[in-house]
């Protein structure tokens, strides 16, 4: 099977120019970059020393920061409650959008296959999968939080272990070392399973109508046939990404930063993007395409009255 990269993308820049600039509309601007925004709206992210390197003073004072912080937390009751109704609120906070989002994915899908801006049909239309989708984010959202949790909590207990009962006096580069590849490797496993679910399996989904679960199934099965394509894919969106950062700050920087002004504001932000968001949805599913007809979620073209 012969598996482009380049000319997907460029099939999903000609359907973001056709759906948004020909002809230009504001009202479907609004509409279809509100859908794009509910789907996205869980994405967006966050002196002087006069010791030498390699001297552990400063080590050892940010490995024993966790003691330090729950011993004052202990001692001070009426601020430990204020945090731990704080981050109650935020968990509350952070399941609602991710319910959103999960609901506003289908939305947003639902508007770049058909070319069209609703919002009140997608929404109605794409609940049993919506609310699956939620689901399996929420479950997974914990699986990711404990294995960074997991990862801080080694750290800092083996941290200071190296200086318990000891006269170690070096800043230990080799453990350090270690604890960063093992974090850049969860966070490398836990970005390939959040890039596949998005672009690949939210719409198998929604063109099959199951859950996500079963949409998982289904993937992983393409993925064990074609694993090559899909990571290489990853890597891609990667360098996209990075590459859309960078020109969208140089943008901003050159309106006198009034273009990163509006980049800040909820919603606004995302229309004013909303080219970008169309024409990476687009991406994927014109690659995923590629796979078999089982996979294209785009109607045929209309054939022109002759």
């Amino acid at each position: 099977m012969n598996i482009a990269y380049f000319e997907p993308l460029g099939l999903a820049w000609n359907r973001m120019k056709i759906a948004l600039f020909k002809p230009f509309d504001l009202h479907k601007w609004f509409v279809v970059g509100f859908n794009a925004f509910l789907a996205g709206i869980t994405e967006w992210p966050r002196g002087s020393n006069s010791s030498r390197w390699g001297e552990d003073k400063s080590f050892r004072e940010f490995i024993d920061f966790p003691n330090r912080a729950w011993g004052w937390l202990i001692n001070h009751p009426f601020w430990f409650m204020t945090i731990a109704i704080g981050l109650a609120f935020l968990i509350v906070i952070v399941i609602v959008l991710t319910w959103l989002s999960s609901r506003g994915s289908f939305m947003f899908l639902d508007n770049v296959v058909h070319n069209r801006a609703e919002v009140a049909n997608p929404w109605r239309n794409y609940k049993k999968e919506g609310n699956s989708l939620f689901l399996w984010r929420l479950v997974f959202g914990i699986i990711c939080f404990m294995l960074f949790l997991m990862v801080f909590v080694i750290f800092f207990t083996a941290g200071a272990h190296l200086y318990r009962d000891s006269y170690y006096d070096r800043i230990p580069v080799l453990f350090i070392v270690q604890m960063v590849l093992l974090f850049i490797l969860v966070a490398i496993i836990t970005g390939y399973i959040s890039l596949f679910l998005s672009n690949f399996v939210v719409p198998i989904m929604y063109k099959n109508n199951i859950t996500a679960t079963k949409a998982w199934g289904r993937f992983l099965s393409l993925f064990g046939k074609h694993p090559f394509h899909f990571l290489l894919f990853g890597i891609l969106m990667f360098i996209m990404t990075v590459l859309v950062i960078i020109l969208t700050v140089v943008a901003g920087l050159m309106t006198c930063c009034i273009g990163l002004i509006l980049l800040i504001i909820p919603y606004i932000g995302t229309v004013v993007t909303l080219p970008i968001w169309y024409t990476f949805r687009a991406f994927s599913l014109e690659y995923l395409a590629q796979f078999g007809p089982e996979y294209d979620l785009f109607p045929p073209p209309r054939e022109s009255p002759g």
